[in-house]
């Protein structure tokens, strides 16, 4: 059996995918959506990092950030955003002393260089495309797609005819 080895660099940038219970559309809902900013704003309060790009779609988010120089500590940063929002969310799930908000794990990619830090921020922005949620990137309110275009990283019609060449062949679901 393979056992699955997270890599920590102190400062480093990270890639995640984290995922509700039984992709359950929580976010559906702005309320919940609003409890995810407060939840990343509450972390970043006692544990600092940048997040460089983000989607939150009804079952899943995507983000890309940059922790501190020397400070490696990314999933004591997802444990406690996760608990910020299982505690304000829904009722008492069927596993014990859990709440049937999240998956008990996350996905995540240490970037390696600036062409795949690129990447990843478009699939981030891309990602509401790829679900048929919404024509074009811009479309879709849950995103950091329009600061990105207002720190002159995309037009405001990038992905609007497709795929981008650069993503096609990633899948991070």
């Amino acid at each position: 059996m393979t056992e699955y080895r997270r890599l920590f660099i102190p400062g480093g940038s990270y890639f995640f995918t984290v995922v509700t219970y039984q992709r359950r559309p929580i976010f559906n809902e702005p309320r919940y959506v609003n409890l995810l900013r407060e939840a990343f704003k509450h972390v970043k309060e006692t544990k600092p990092f940048t997040i460089d790009a983000i989607v939150i779609l009804p079952d899943h988010l995507h983000c890309l950030w940059q922790l501190p120089e020397n400070d490696d500590d990314f999933s004591g940063r997802w444990r406690e955003f996760k608990k910020y929002v299982s505690k304000r969310i829904g009722a008492d799930g069927k596993r014990p002393k859990e709440k049937d908000v999240w998956q008990r794990r996350f996905w995540e990619h240490a970037i390696r260089d600036e062409n795949d830090w690129r990447r990843h921020i478009d699939y981030i922005h891309y990602n509401p495309v790829k679900h048929g949620l919404a024509a074009s990137p811009a479309q879709w309110s849950y995103s950091s797609f329009q600061k990105a275009v207002t720190a002159g990283w995309y037009d405001s019609h990038w992905g609007s005819n497709g795929q981008p060449e650069n993503i096609k062949d990633i899948e991070l679901e």
